[in-house]
């Protein structure tokens, strides 16, 4: 019988730490971080502002060299890729950003026509098929030649999820992702989020500080305060018995808003 061979995760972060230097000193962002997401996993990173979370993430892709330590992503160590080597690995990985980042000069089709002609992998009728698959996808086929200015946040989030997947990534990094929409809008876009997840096995890196974005979406969780993740688990642990005073505090948060939408459910 054939020996079975574990899978590497697909991101991993060892003793990873970064500093930024001011004024003539290091000021420390992230410090001895060890991470692991799973292949096919949501994991949430929640934090408050100016925990780190935000460049945790951007270390991921390289778009951040960590100051110390080590980051794999399928096992492949990050920190010692050239420029050639780091972007390909960044064609597959996806991002999809707090405010949308679209090119306001093009229209849907081709925000999301974007990335693949960087490639240049794809001739252009292929791009065309492709980009007309994802806009159905994600529920904007009525929009295809509008402009980000004419469409709704919820709607400028879709095309940036179909621009994020338009190389077909492993991975999707999302940078607070919702925070700028309404929470109707941010649970039409967690649940295309989590479509995306089941239907294509793509593992989705998540951060935000908002606790009800991770009781919605996230498997896993790490909790992130002052560079340092101070508990990690299972969403529905860390909900029910939090062991961190920050976890405490995100739990404590997040019980009145879901007790005000009970109540307001009620006849």
């Amino acid at each position: 019988m054939p020996a079975i061979v574990a899978m590497p995760a697909i991101v991993e972060l060892r003793d990873v730490s970064k500093h930024f230097r001011t004024a003539g000193r290091d000021a420390p962002v992230l410090s001895n971080v060890d991470l692991t997401v799973e292949t096919g996993e949501i994991f949430g990173i929640v934090g408050h502002s100016g925990a780190g979370k935000s460049t945790l993430i951007r270390l991921v892709n390289a778009l951040e060299r960590p100051s110390g330590g080590r980051v794999l992503v399928e096992g492949e160590d990050v920190t010692a890729m050239d420029e050639p080597a780091l972007r390909g690995l960044r064609q597959k990985i996806g991002m999809i950003f707090q405010h949308f980042s679209l090119l306001s000069a093009k229209t849907v089709a081709q925000n999301i026509a974007f990335p693949l002609r960087i490639a240049g992998r794809m001739g252009e009728a292929e791009i065309r098929a492709r980009v007309a698959a994802l806009i159905e996808r994600v529920g904007l086929s009525e929009h295809t030649d509008k402009y980000p200015a004419q469409l709704s946040g919820g709607q400028k989030q879709r095309v940036g999820i179909a621009r994020a997947l338009a190389t077909g990534p492993r991975l999707l990094l999302c940078d607070e992702a919702t925070s700028a929409l309404d929470p109707r809008t941010t649970h039409s876009v967690l649940s295309l989020l989590d479509e995306i997840n089941r239907e294509l096995n793509l593992t989705i890196v998540l951060i935000t500080h908002e606790m009800q974005v991770i009781r919605a979406l996230c498997d896993r969780v790490a909790v992130l305060d002052a560079g340092r993740i101070v508990e990690s688990g299972e969403v529905s642990e860390l909900f029910q018995q939090p062991r961190h005073p920050v976890t405490e505090q995100f739990v404590a948060e997040f019980a009145p808003v879901r007790a005000r939408r009970g109540a307001a459910a009620q006849p």
